[in-house]
């Protein structure tokens, strides 16, 4: 028999991840501002192997418009700064010998309702992660009952169940609430 915890305890694990998932996802969509988590996709050839940008540059934000990345072989700011190009970032780098400055470019109206869009999307795939974890403890909860689980204990866990995914929904829409202040706010 299905273990009504072991159950709920394996959805909220899901959705959990799945907002966690949506975390890194909104991370990496620039708002205008500065962020060195817009550049944790970037990865680069590092003695033949493709290493995180994180971890051959000290990456820091001296102002709100720009990031700078300092290698810690100087011999890396070509491999740098052909991966930024070659990323999805859209800033070109600026290498001056000792560094790299990204500059970020102030956002259009039109970038903006891009950016935002984005996040919608990346949003509703996170809610779609958070019912699929529904569902899919909602039919382990059914079979459950084949196996000799009392209908109303499994009918109580159903509704645990939905008040977890309600949880996880709200919360999917505030981090989509506050994603979206931060790329509209000019």
């Amino acid at each position: 028999m299905i273990d009504k915890a072991k159950n709920l305890n394996d959805a909220k694990a899901k959705m959990e991840n799945a907002l966690a998932y949506l975390d890194e996802a909104l991370a990496r969509i620039r708002a205008g501002k500065a962020n060195p988590r817009i550049l944790d996709g970037v990865k680069v050839e590092y003695y033949g192997s493709m290493t995180p940008l994180s971890n051959v540059a000290n990456i820091t934000t001296p102002d709100a418009k720009s990031i700078v990345i300092q290698p810690w072989e100087k011999s890396m700011l070509r491999d740098i700064e052909r991966a930024i190009l070659a990323s999805e970032v859209g800033i070109t780098p600026e290498n001056n010998g000792e560094i790299i400055r990204l500059g970020i470019p102030p956002l259009t109206e039109e970038r903006r309702r891009q950016l935002s869009k984005q996040a919608k999307q990346e949003c509703e795939d996170a809610k779609i992660g958070v019912r699929n974890a529904r569902r899919d403890a909602i039919e382990a909860l059914k079979k459950a009952i084949k196996d000799g689980m009392p209908e109303d204990v499994e009918k109580d866990a159903e509704a645990e169940v939905q008040k977890i995914h309600d949880k996880f929904i709200k919360m999917v829409d505030d981090a989509l609430a506050a994603k979206d202040k931060e790329i509209m706010t000019v």
